[in-house]
């Protein structure tokens, strides 16, 4: 069995240092090579893996045969196409971040070149591997509720922060707010309900965020808040709440499900280098409510975070947890948690809840959730 993971990364900007950070905590797995032609982003990627091999281009990267498995965290507008030119020119295991796609002519291309693929593609959706939201899954699946019936996820935060080009603050190269920003809760609603989607209807609005800036001499399209409420082909419902503007709130995201015999509740902070300690305290601990209908009153549970794995991103935690289940998918055989049918899908959900919000009207989604 394969020991060490040599990485090369496709693009090196906050995100793809995130995964420099957490990669680096994993023993076996090292980054030597990176292609990224922003010279800033350059320099830091630089101070967190010194001994790095930067590379103008994937065609020279891959020819140098330095790496064994590639990681994608370039602008989300550059996704589809990297992960085809990769099909066609490696064999070499792939993560790539989310939304794996960000336009809907794509997803039938990249499903199917995936499927000829003979090596573990995996499609980053941290938000899985929050500790948290982990305890919280196990707990539905163990049947602590009873069989799920509603869903609701809650994400109250700060805006998009800037990116190199300002790429995030347009649909053409995110691909939406509720691609690039809530494929990861359109996921968690496929994980946690084990069904299919059926139906989208979305509201949405841009009513705060980015509309004094220009770029080019356009203002950015993406919305700032929005609800979203999706059906499932097995009966079950679930509803998005998201706002961009509310970065005082004390936990950024929230989830609750329900069940005839409890609801359970699921509180993760937002990143720790944002809370205003000072002012406020401490940062609050991720916590797990159960709240039993019989007998009545809740049962708290704290999920504290590693603060190595807090230091090292945004997310909690999960970056390191999927680099660890990526590394071992590739060493040990481990099985892919996050395939690419699962990020097609969260993505087509999202662009689905798009057009919903644009005309209107709820949206059905077809194919097996592939298009709509």
């Amino acid at each position: 069995m394969q020991k060490s993971v040599r990485y090369g990364l496709l693009g090196c900007g906050m995100m793809g240092q995130e995964h420099l950070r957490n990669i680096a905590l994993i023993e076996g797995a090292e980054v030597v090579a990176i292609t990224e032609p922003d010279e800033q982003m350059r320099q830091r990627c630089t101070a967190l893996v010194p001994n790095v091999r930067f590379f103008d281009s994937l065609e020279a990267m891959l020819a140098s045969n330095l790496v064994d498995a590639l990681v994608i965290t370039t602008p989300n507008y550059q996704h589809a196409d990297q992960l085809l030119q990769l099909f066609a020119q490696t064999k070499l295991p792939i993560l790539v971040e989310k939304p794996v796609v960000s336009d809907l002519s794509q997803v039938a291309k990249v499903r199917q070149a995936t499927a000829n693929h003979p090596a573990p593609v995996w499609v980053a959706m941290e938000y899985r591997y929050m500790p948290p939201v982990a305890q919280f899954r196990k707990q539905i699946l163990s049947g602590d509720i009873g069989p799920l019936k509603m869903l609701n996820i809650r994400e109250h935060r700060f805006p998009f922060l800037e990116k190199v080009q300002d790429w995030n603050r347009f649909n053409e190269k995110s691909g939406g707010t509720l691609v690039e920003k809530c494929c990861h809760f359109f996921d968690l609603m496929r994980l946690l309900t084990q069904s299919e989607v059926t139906r989208v209807y979305a509201s949405t609005g841009q009513d705060n965020n980015h509309l004094d800036e220009t770029y080019d001499g356009k203002t950015p399209d993406i919305i700032d808040n929005a609800y979203v409420i999706v059906d499932f082909n097995s009966g079950q419902r679930a509803c998005l709440d998201l706002n961009m503007f509310a970065e005082g709130s004390r936990y950024q995201e929230e989830i609750c499900a329900i069940g005839p015999q409890a609801k359970i509740e699921c509180f993760v902070p937002g990143p720790g280098r944002f809370w205003p300690e000072k002012t406020l305290g401490p940062a609050p601990i991720p916590k797990v409510v159960l709240s039993p209908r019989h007998p009545k009153g809740p049962i708290e549970a704290d999920i504290p975070v590693d603060e190595t794995l807090l230091e090292a991103g945004d997310h909690n935690g999960s970056t390191y947890y999927q680099h660890l289940g990526f590394f071992n998918a590739i060493t040990q055989g481990s099985p892919v948690d996050v395939s690419v049918e699962d990020g097609l899908k969260a993505v087509v959900i999202g662009l689905a809840a798009q057009h919903s919000a644009q005309t209107g009207q709820a949206v059905t989604l077809q194919n097996d959730g592939f298009s709509f």
